[in-house]
């Protein structure tokens, strides 16, 4: 065998939500092929949304995923709301944001604690992370707990929240019910700034990307659960507007559709989130960014480690923000009768922006729905970065740069079960 042909095959990536392969294949002493597999089943969501009445999507996407069920609720009743030209209340708009603070705070906190931070630890997981920092792992459990408490006390439930509604929801706490859950917040934040302070002590390899970088803004707060959509190389635009510029495409070796953006590769995500927004952050996140070294932007994915732990700490602000002002909305939820017409929602899931679309018949059934999750737009950004991390770094042996190649995939905390809803379907009958 030539020596200069190597071939770097990884079966199942580990640490990572879903299941999804790596083959690099090199040539000559060059690099000839980077292809991340996305081999889940396609899950065919926006299929069997289709003769469903309108009601009935933010309840069934929130299936979609387990880790971040809110972003599929929110971007869902954004999109059937708009299509039904109902505008939410501002104090039930508030009350889905403290929700999504809740998710926030414990994806983030998985993400963080238990699936990227032994990559820079030198630890295979969490398990062996804890026999020797068990105070560390703990506290990330702590957090990871407050997230859940939160989401379970606004959305009913922590998995797959059960008082989402078209609207707003089916009952809304009192100011006094709130009081336990805040508590619990104010304790997390401690935990969240050394969180913060942690992260920024680890080592970091030298990678700066060129991508363009798509977000929400959102009025001059970070944005969460709605807002116009920001890009790094050109002007911001309406979310009706998105599939005008975000283009799909499917690639032989991935059950997930590539996407661009006016033809070029682009990230969303904490990172873009960040960069594009990080003169919103809260007082005390702020501080915490700038005392773990970021500047306004941030462009090296194996840092997003400290962007997500500084966008906990202001979730948690923002959270304890609303709460500090919160009075019972005078009614749960403003009714939504349907109408045809087409509709765009968007919000900022843990792991960027979330796009759906949904039209509506004339019976109030759903004729058609489109579901564009983060980690299907990251994955041409991603197989780019690994091709120029592999190209760099040649002089490592096999197992060394197989493992660079899976920490470059968890910086980015892909949720490959949620990219796995498409796929462009030929039949041919003889």
């Amino acid at each position: 065998m030539n020596p200069e042909n190597r071939t770097l095959s990884v079966g199942t990536l580990t640490r990572v939500e879903g299941e999804g392969a790596l083959h690099v294949r090199l040539k000559d002493g060059e690099l000839d092929s980077v292809e991340l597999n996305i081999y889940e089943p396609p899950r065919f969501f926006e299929a069997f949304l289709r003769g469903r009445a309108y009601t009935e999507p933010p309840d069934l996407t929130a299936r979609v995923c387990g880790i971040c069920p809110v972003a599929y609720q929110v971007s869902s009743c954004n999109a059937i709301e708009s299509a039904c030209g109902v505008e939410v209340d501002p104090e039930l708009v508030a009350l889905r944001r403290v929700l999504y603070c809740g998710e926030w705070i414990h994806s983030h906190m998985l993400h963080i604690y238990l699936l990227h931070a032994p990559d820079f630890l030198g630890y295979p997981d969490a398990i062996a992370l804890a026999r020797d920092e068990r105070e560390i792992v703990e506290r990330g459990l702590r957090l990871k707990k407050a997230g859940n408490a939160l989401m379970d006390f606004v959305g009913g439930r922590a998995i797959h929240p059960i008082n989402v509604r078209l609207g707003g929801f089916y009952s809304v706490p009192s100011r006094s019910q709130f009081a336990p859950v805040a508590e619990q917040l104010r304790r997390a934040l401690d935990d969240a700034v050394a969180t913060v302070e942690w992260v920024a002590g680890f080592d970091f390899p030298d990678l700066e990307l060129d991508h363009e970088m798509l977000a929400l803004s959102q009025n001059g707060q970070y944005p969460i659960e709605n807002g116009v959509i920001a890009r790094s190389a050109g002007p911001s635009f309406p979310v009706q507007d998105f599939t005008a510029h975000v283009r799909e495409s499917q690639v032989p070796h991935s059950t997930a559709l590539h996407a661009t953006l006016d033809g070029g590769r682009y990230l969303t995500g904490p990172l873009a989130r960040y960069s594009l927004n990080s003169s919103a952050l809260s007082p005390i996140a702020a501080q915490a960014a700038a005392a773990a070294g970021l500047s306004g932007e941030c462009r090296n994915p194996f840092r997003s480690i400290i962007v997500r732990a500084v966008e906990v700490v202001y979730a948690i602000e923002e959270a304890l923000r609303i709460i500090d002002s919160y009075e019972r909305p005078p009614r749960p939820f403003v009714d939504v009768p349907a109408r045809p017409g087409i509709g765009h929602g968007v919000s900022e899931a843990p792991r960027g922006l979330l796009y759906h679309s949904y039209e509506i018949d004339d019976e109030g059934l759903v004729s058609a729905a489109t579901m564009i999750p983060p980690t299907s737009q990251n994955q041409a950004a991603i197989e780019a970065d690994l091709a120029r991390v592999v190209s760099e770094n040649l002089a490592l042996d096999d197992a060394a740069l197989t493992d660079l190649c899976e920490r470059v995939i968890r910086s980015y905390d892909p949720c490959i079960s949620c990219s796995a809803h498409f796929l462009k379907l030929t039949v041919q009958r003889q």
